[in-house]
């Protein structure tokens, strides 16, 4: 989707002379439509490419959380004021394909060991070394049978769909590099009745329990 700001054509003033008036003259309808049209493109491009992208979402790997077809607004400011979270909700470029947009959980972050086991997602770190349980309500499936431990560097995240039968993610295609994060999702515009303000979030003590 592209935003278009519409800028009202300059009022005609004149200046105080003695001499007359030098009739105005009419202005061309499509270098009106030119003239807003750079307009727009000015204010467009970099709010587009520096403060925030809409995306709409596609698939199941997020449900119940996001739903396929609802219209976010994604901010792409404040990670550049500091470091994405545990518990974000994440947009990024797919590091199997760049060219693709996934919108995942951010589980693990730098430093972090993410121990999975079944369906106990455990993180192990220099603050908690006998590590501690994620507590996670908005999951909406995890089975059995997967076990896995890895432990993460500096700029790279473990992220995981809240879906996590039906969702790719950093179990299957490894570890994602805080460079290809696109930003946060902010906004939930549509449909009406799901806008919402930083949709998915849940805080670090709503995340972590003990054994």
């Amino acid at each position: 989707m592209s935003l278009f700001s519409r800028t009202p054509a300059p009022t005609i003033i004149e200046t105080a002379s003695d001499a007359s008036p030098i009739p105005p003259q009419s202005e061309h309808p499509l270098s009106e439509i030119i003239r807003f049209s750079i307009i727009a493109l000015i204010i467009v491009i970099p709010v587009r490419m520096f403060i925030a992208q809409p995306f709409i979402v596609s698939g199941a790997s997020m449900q119940d959380t996001f739903q396929s077809g609802e219209y976010l607004i994604v901010d792409q400011v404040s990670y550049k004021l500091h470091t994405p979270t545990r518990g974000d909700v994440v947009v990024f470029r797919y590091p199997k394909d760049p060219s693709k947009f996934f919108i995942k959980r951010i589980i693990g972050v730098p430093g972090d060991t993410v121990s999975i086991d079944g369906s106990t997602v455990r993180i192990i770190n220099e603050q908690y070394p006998d590590g501690f349980i994620l507590n996670e309500p908005y999951i909406k499936s995890m089975k059995n049978g997967i076990i896995l431990e890895e432990k993460l560097g500096d700029r790279e995240y473990f992220v995981m769909g809240d879906n996590r039968d039906q969702s790719s993610d950093s179990r299957v295609w490894g570890v994602l590099q805080e460079e290809r994060i696109v930003g946060r999702a902010f906004l939930r515009l549509f449909p009406p009745q799901t806008f919402d303000y930083l949709p998915g979030e849940v805080r670090f003590e709503d995340i972590t329990s003990s054994e």
